[in-house]
């Protein structure tokens, strides 16, 4: 099983970049874990695969606490998916064919982000679920 961030185009910060790096280091403890930056949405639509499990993360998806969440990416890895794909949409979020091949859509916050910003954000919090799975002491209860 991986986890595969896709996202539409280069994170232009290079400090988001640097804690997008960590986090990404600190996952492939748990699981394979990487991101995949298309040029489009089109090519965001190629990029999957049979088998895949897509999670759209868009400002209008359920909002969980972290320990909701870790609980519901437990259940996405437990169905078996080769990849459980999270996606980060353009400027205009995504087509209604990408919408439609979606198991789910996750909020991240009521507040509205950069698109780079979401990347790091949602690896900090893939992290915080792998460490509250896990037991382990990151996430404080």
């Amino acid at each position: 099983m991986e986890i595969v961030m896709l996202v539409i185009g280069k994170t232009g910060d290079a400090l988001i970049q640097q804690g997008m790096d960590t986090y990404l280091s600190r996952l492939q403890r748990y699981v394979k874990t990487s991101m995949k930056v298309v040029s489009s949405r089109d090519a965001q639509l190629k990029y999957l695969k049979p088998g895949d499990t897509l999670v759209l993360l868009d400002e209008k998806g359920a909002l969980h606490d972290s320990v909701k969440l870790a609980g519901q990416m437990q259940k996405w890895m437990n169905a078996g998916p080769k990849r459980l794909v999270f996606a980060v949409g353009d400027a205009y979020g995504f087509s209604q064919e990408f919408r439609a091949m979606a198991a789910a859509t996750l909020g991240l916050s009521p507040l509205t982000f950069t698109h780079d910003m979401v990347r790091l954000i949602f690896l900090e919090q893939c992290y915080r679920c792998m460490t509250i799975l896990h037991n382990e002491p990151y996430h404080h209860r």
